[in-house]
């Protein structure tokens, strides 16, 4: 390694560490060693890579703090998934729920069309009973009155049969 590159790189390490008297004694012993007008070569090279270097040092900063908000957002997408798994399990069971009200119902619709079918045909049987009955009442009432006399001359007719007895 030069003289001049092992100069640069602790004049670089002393800038980022404040060290001061370090700085002070690489400068003496640049100029020294090459001179004044190459000091600017010193102070250029430090500073650029100390600029690049704080670049660098920003940059991974950022990508340190994007890497959380990714972690983040991934932990985020894990959680909403899981969400979205509850979500359509709850959906699954209320289908099913849904589907047993709905056979229920249909159950029920059907047990009452049994029924009233039932119903009907039980109204239609009393009132074919009750036309029968009302057949046979008829069949009673139409047959003929026995002769009985009116009641005015009931007395004559009663006295009538006890003298004839």
């Amino acid at each position: 390694m030069l003289l001049k590159n092992h100069l640069i790189e602790v004049f670089k390490q002393a800038s980022l560490e404040n060290n001061f008297l370090l700085k002070e004694n690489i400068v003496i012993k640049w100029v020294h060693r090459f001179g004044i007008d190459s000091l600017n070569d010193l102070l250029i090279h430090s500073s650029l890579q100390k600029e690049n270097k704080e670049q660098i040092s920003l940059i991974d900063n950022v990508h340190e703090e994007n890497q959380e908000q990714i972690s983040l957002i991934d932990e985020m997408h894990e959680e909403n998934q899981e969400h979205i798994s509850i979500i359509d399990n709850v959906y699954e069971e209320n289908q099913e729920q849904i589907k047993l009200e709905l056979s229920k119902t249909f159950e029920n619709t059907e047990e009452t069309n049994m029924e009233s079918n039932d119903l009907e045909t039980a109204r239609s049987n009393e009132i074919s009973g009750k036309n029968q009955n009302s057949n046979k009442v008829n069949q009673f009432t139409k047959t003929p009155k026995l002769p009985l006399p009116y009641i005015k001359n009931l007395r004559k007719w009663i006295n009538n049969d006890k003298k004839a007895s």
